[in-house]
């Protein structure tokens, strides 16, 4: 049987998750979906598409889904998730987690890495964050789980936009992109996201894509090298503002470049080292990275301390070869970082 794939979604309260967990569950889109929820919390699904009776843990609704607390941990439920699927009890093709408010996606991604039997039933696919547009700012500014939600990542939904005027959505996802450059950010409404932007992003696989948003990318070329492009005053444009740098979120991104290729071992020996000292400050980091010695590329990332990497395709013809990673975390020491990634270049 193949892989379950699983997706984990996070956002806080009032930001839309359960609109769209509804939709989720109640369109016609052709898939059974299972969802697993955290029993507690205001905005429970089960009052209103959910009648039956709340002792059982698993109920299958009339469109084939299956909608699932977590009554001992996630592992147990995922485990007895996938032995009634085997055994063909259940059916359903892929799992959509949904953390309380709170919670730190950490831990979760995990399980899917760390548990053999889990690993060997699910494939995680991504996560998702939901920000609310008129709220985002001020939870951003008083919890630290808000922003932990955002650098962890793949996508991002801005719903509620329309509540909020154009200036405030615009400082909302600068200061956002600041703290994830690699998460594509949508704004929806209410919720409504077609079915494809919340299914197989692929946000765990090891492949050779590494999405920074490239207009981050060119805002940090202006912080260091004052490029002066014709079209500057399209993308330099939000450097010019300074209320959007007026956030020092202590969950910050930073991207690595260089020419010149890795030496493997020094490389596998820094990482490893950085890993166990800040691991639990590191929420995602991915790097697509030119070796010595390899005509392939080599991917690399990873969640908290669990790292991994992989040989990719090889360096097409007339491809410049470069390193790109990509660090997302709490309080990441940047300069320990920049000047360890130097000594590693051969």
């Amino acid at each position: 049987m193949s892989l379950i794939p699983a997706t984990i979604l996070t956002g806080f309260l009032g930001s839309g998750k359960t609109t769209l967990l509804k939709r989720v569950l109640t369109e016609a889109h052709g898939q059974k979906i299972a969802v697993v929820e955290n029993e507690f919390g205001d905005e429970n699904i089960d009052n209103e598409i959910l009648v039956q009776d709340s002792n059982e843990q698993i109920i299958q609704l009339n469109n084939g889904c299956v909608c699932c607390t977590i009554r001992e941990d996630l592992r147990t439920t995922l485990s007895d998730l996938a032995a009634k699927r085997r055994k063909g009890e259940l059916s359903f093709d892929r799992v959509v987690i949904e953390t309380t408010g709170l919670a730190d996606p950490g831990p979760v991604a995990q399980t899917f890495f760390m548990d053999d039997e889990i690993a060997e039933s699910y494939l995680l696919d991504s996560i998702l964050t939901l920000v609310d547009a008129k709220h985002g700012n001020d939870q951003l500014d008083a919890r630290q789980e808000a922003r932990r939600q955002i650098g962890f990542a793949d996508q991002i939904f801005i719903s509620k936009t329309d509540l909020v005027d154009a200036a405030a959505v615009d400082d909302l996802t600068h200061r956002i992109k600041h703290m994830n450059p690699r998460a594509p950010q949508r704004k929806v409404h209410f919720g409504e996201v077609p079915i494809a932007e919340v299914f197989d992003l692929r946000g765990f696989n090891l492949n050779a894509k590494l999405d920074i948003d490239p207009d981050f990318l060119k805002a940090g070329e202006h912080d260091h090298h004052h490029h002066h492009h014709d079209h500057d005053h399209e993308h330099g444009e939000h450097c010019d503002h300074p209320h959007h740098h007026a956030h020092d979120d202590d969950v910050k991104s930073f991207v690595f470049r260089s020419d010149k290729p890795f030496n493997p071992a020094k490389l596998e020996d820094f990482l490893g080292a950085i890993v166990q000292v800040y691991g639990p400050k590191m929420l995602r980091y991915k790097g697509v990275l030119y070796m010595k010695g390899s005509d392939k590329k080599v991917i690399f990332q990873g969640v908290h301390q669990l790292m991994g990497s992989d040989l990719g395709p090889a360096w097409a013809k007339g491809e410049k070869k470069q390193s790109k990673l990509v660090f997302i975390g709490v309080d990441l020491p940047r300069e320990i970082l920049e000047q360890g990634l130097e000594q590693c270049l051969a």
